[in-house]
Parts: structure tokens; C-alpha cells; sequence
């Protein structure tokens, strides 16, 4: 098989990944306290090139490419004035805490909202937990006082969907609650509708030089197959 169409179809791939990812970045760009993901892409090495007869050097040839990680920019992000007495948000460092079936689970999404016995739940039904980690309590009027409910700090947090990330908490975290104010999405729309052009510009460019070999190797087996010796 042509070593290219490896190359290329590396290059497609690893593109189609990056889609995947700015897609779902966009699809939250309105989701409160949302964090947006990059990629980090790496050739896979290079072969050197060189003449069998001679031993001359000709050059490097690239392997194709790969995506190697996947990070989550955790930094905070403006905050947006809303007055609905259950949103909070924290203003600078740190997570609130939500009780889930699969454990104390982190979010900065902070549109919470009543739940069954008066306590406090994000949009899934998941409870919020306070300083001491257990469910916050509304007020009599239905209300929540910022100093009940936790922020924790998570230096190894994972995203997990949902708007939660997995991790270990150490500590009370050095940001603080706002009440009737929700944190912002970290997705900026128009940077990354950019990235996605340039992407799908990458993909097209790999996918050009598939239909380049294919026509190559077709001409060299109909016609530089039937000239005669």
C-alpha cells in the first residue's frame, strides 16, 4: 500500500476528532459555567529518505499525524447578571459540589434549582452539597443563603459530560459564591468557528491528496502497464 494514503488518511482522521471537539464546544457556547477543550496533535515520527544506490540524503518523510490530548481550559470566566435567586456562580477559583449515583461529582455550572424536600439540585436532580458536603437546604422562602453552599477546590478535575468533572477535592477553594449571577460559557464563538474552518480547510487538503495517489496508481497500472518493452 502507498505509504501517502496512510499519511493522508492519518491526517483525516485526526481532523474528524478536532470536528468532533469544536462541534461540541459551539453546541455550549450558551451553557453557564461550560469549559472549552483542546487538542494537542503530533506527527508520528519521520522517515529519512535515501538514495539506495548512492546512500546520498534525500530527505525526511512525515509518518501522518495524531491527536495526543485532550485538555480543558479551567479558567474562570465573566460573570453574567441574572437576579433568579437559585443561580450562583463562583467568581474566581473553584467548583461547586453535586451528589450523583456515581459520587460527589464538580461543576461550575451554578443554574440550580428547588428540588424534593426543599433542598438545592442542579438541572439533572443531582443535590448540591455545602461546606461540609451534605445537601444544601433552602430557605422558607425558597432561597439560598451563598455562605451554605460549597466551593472546593479540584486541581485534578476531569471532564466527564454534563458540565461535571471528576476529582479530587483539597480544600475549600479560594472562590467565592454570587448569588442571582451565572458564570458564562468559555467557548469564544467566533475563534472557534475559525479553528473549524481551518480544520475542515486540513481534512479537505488530506482528502485532495488521496484523490491525487489514487489517480497516480490508477494511470500506473492501465497505462505504464501496457507500453511495450
Amino acid at each position: 500500500m502507498n505509504r501517502g494514503l496512510y499519511i493522508a488518511a492519518s491526517g483525516m482522521l485526526a481532523q474528524l476528532t478536532r470536528q468532533d471537539q469544536l462541534a461540541n464546544d459551539l453546541a455550549n457556547v450558551s451553557t453557564a459555567g461550560y469549559k472549552a477543550d483542546r487538542v494537542s496533535q503530533r506527527s508520528f515520527g519521520e522517515l529519512l529518505l535515501t538514495n539506495t544506490a548512492t546512500g546520498q540524503t534525500i530527505g525526511a518523510l512525515g509518518l501522518g499525524s495524531q491527536i495526543t490530548k485532550y485538555t480543558t481550559d479551567l479558567r474562570p470566566q465573566p460573570l453574567r447578571q441574572t437576579d433568579e435567586p437559585l443561580d450562583l456562580a463562583v467568581s474566581g477559583e473553584g467548583f461547586f459540589a453535586v451528589q450523583t449515583d456515581k459520587g460527589v461529582r464538580f461543576t461550575r455550572n451554578g443554574a440550580f434549582r428547588s428540588g424534593p424536600g426543599g433542598i438545592l439540585t442542579d438541572q439533572l436532580g443531582h443535590p448540591v452539597l455545602g461546606p461540609g458536603r451534605q445537601p444544601v437546604e433552602l430557605t422558607a422562602d425558597g432561597t439560598v443563603t451563598a455562605a451554605a453552599v460549597g466551593v472546593f477546590a479540584v486541581p485534578d478535575a476531569v471532564k466527564q459530560g454534563d458540565a461535571l468533572f471528576s476529582g479530587t477535592a483539597s480544600g475549600t477553594a479560594s472562590g467565592t459564591v454570587q448569588t442571582g449571577e451565572l458564570e458564562g460559557s468559555g467557548v469564544d464563538s467566533a475563534h472557534t468557528m475559525i479553528d473549524m474552518l481551518a480544520s475542515l480547510r486540513a481534512f479537505e487538503a488530506s482528502q485532495r491528496a488521496i484523490t491525487t495517489i489514487d489517480s497516480t496508481l490508477r494511470a500506473a497500472v492501465t497505462q505504464v502497464g501496457s507500453l511495450n518493452g
